[in-house]
């Protein structure tokens, strides 16, 4: 924790009116964090720009949506293993081997010759970014008082907001200029400066064990677990991808893997809402994937059915993240932290609502920046809820297991999106919709004319999906 938490009762009102997250105690450490942050944005942006040249040219279009699935997969794992590493001997070691995994990732896929090496980079890039993401969370609970973490978490949601509406246009200048290996292997690079800022005032404010007189054991049969969630996640988007008897057989086997190993890496009580920090973590899977899982398929949809340019479809997103980093920041205010529940009820309403408004453009008369509009409410509620669950994760974690309970975290946000978007899948394939590819944040590719009837079967349900979510929310005190 910052030392105002062990100060004395005298000066520690000073130390709440003058601390902030740029004040000269975190100054480096927050804008190395957040620059960090930002270079994954960047990347995660560019990637899937670049993404389907790449493939073209790798003569790996068959294996286009493996590139996607091996890094999530393998970043469900490398989740697991930071939070045990970071509970055990603190967040340095892992979140300087997840940048350098990360950065190692960019360059094997930069440089391959094929798409099974060009997949092999995106796994170990997968690795990286599950070990940097819950590192960054347990930082954050050591190195913020717990007045100012809603303020970094708003900070981190800010530093999307350039790189979505920008990242592509960079990363399709350069795809069309240099190629599209220079986008790959020249992140990388731009990791140095913030290593530099970020690691020193890591390794001063937030290194070692919680508890160094007992440090927690590394506990091998949560490894295990993730092995096995990792396989079954796998399996499981395979099936949703090849739609034959045959893929009936593989869902079930990763389902069999997928459900004892959740039990057991998610909070007891997560699955039936149980009040408190299972909450937390249950929501914030609900409200990652009926959001990504809806958005996956709004550029599809503007694109086959009202004829926009996919350009002009990206774009009708774009102001979306300047409304997620608003939320983010109205959820950092002081004044607002007695209704912080209230407030992510609100959220989840809006985005059930954004959801469910976006398929109105499949009626010719409706307008098309009716999903612009719409969604930039459904990203003013997602601001409030995904930086609210993070803040109230870390408020109702013991120092000890904040590792552990950031993993959790996370693995609800990405197992959702990818049940969810296996499933949602699948249904708009069965009516007649053919997706050729999705980027790991949503982005679709263009496809053939679909049935609108097809693209109905997606929005409903995570519509229904998110509006469960603002139940959930009512459930997030102990």
């Amino acid at each position: 924790m910052a030392a105002t938490d062990h100060r004395p009762d005298g000066d520690s009102r000073v130390s709440l009116r003058t601390e902030g997250v740029l004040d000269k105690a975190h100054r480096a450490l927050s804008i190395g964090t957040v620059s960090v942050v930002l270079l994954i944005a960047f990347e995660a942006t560019a990637v899937g720009t670049a993404m389907p040249v790449a493939a073209r040219e790798l003569d790996g279009i068959p294996l286009y949506a493996f590139a996607f699935s091996a890094y999530f997969t393998t970043s469900l794992l490398a989740m697991v293993l930071s939070g045990q590493w970071s509970d055990r001997s603190g967040p340095l070691a892992p979140l300087a081997t997840g940048i350098s995994a990360f950065g190692a990732g960019l360059l094997l896929s930069g440089t391959a010759g094929s798409m099974l090496a060009f997949i092999l980079g995106r796994a170990v890039q997968g690795l990286g970014g599950g070990l940097v993401i819950v590192a960054l969370y347990v930082v954050i609970g050591r190195a913020y008082a717990e007045h100012l973490r809603p303020s970094i978490m708003a900070a981190f949601a800010a530093s999307w907001v350039v790189p979505s509406v920008v990242g592509p246009l960079i990363a399709g200048t350069v795809t069309e200029t240099l190629g599209w290996r220079w986008v790959f292997a020249g992140i990388p690079v731009l990791v140095v400066l913030p290593l530099a800022l970020a690691l020193p005032a890591i390794r001063r404010m937030a290194s070692g064990p919680a508890d160094p007189a007992a440090p927690p054991p590394f506990d091998r049969r949560r490894i295990r677990l993730a092995l096995a969630i990792s396989l079954g996640a796998g399996l499981f988007q395979y099936a949703g991808q090849d739609l034959r008897p045959l893929s009936a057989v593989l869902a079930l086997a990763g389902a069999a893997l997928l459900v004892p190993a959740a039990l057991g890496l998610l909070p007891a009580g997560t699955f039936r809402a149980a009040r408190g920090l299972p909450s937390v973590v249950l929501l914030r899977g609900v409200a990652a994937g009926s959001f990504i899982a809806a958005e996956s398929f709004v550029p599809l949809m503007l694109v086959t059915q009202r004829g926009l340019s996919p350009t002009l479809a990206g774009l009708s997103l774009a102001v979306g993240g300047a409304t997620w980093a608003f939320g983010s920041w109205v959820q950092s205010r002081p004044r607002v932290e007695p209704y912080r529940e209230r407030l992510v009820v609100l959220g989840m309403l809006l985005v059930a609502a954004a959801i469910l408004t976006a398929p109105t453009v499949l009626i010719p008369a409706v307008p098309v920046w009716t999903v612009a509009v719409a969604w930039a409410f459904g990203c003013l509620g997602m601001g409030l809820v995904i930086a609210s669950t993070s803040v109230l994760l870390l408020k109702l974690s013991a120092p000890h297991e904040a590792g552990t309970n950031s993993a959790a975290l996370q693995i609800s946000d990405g197992l959702s999106n990818v049940l969810l978007l296996t499933a949602g899948g699948a249904a708009f394939a069965a009516l007649g919709g053919r997706l050729l590819a999705t980027t790991a944040h949503g982005a679709a590719a263009t496809a053939a004319p679909s049935h609108p009837v097809a693209f109905a079967a997606v929005f409903v349900p995570m519509a229904a999906v998110a509006l469960a979510g603002a139940w959930v929310a009512t459930r997030l005190r102990e």
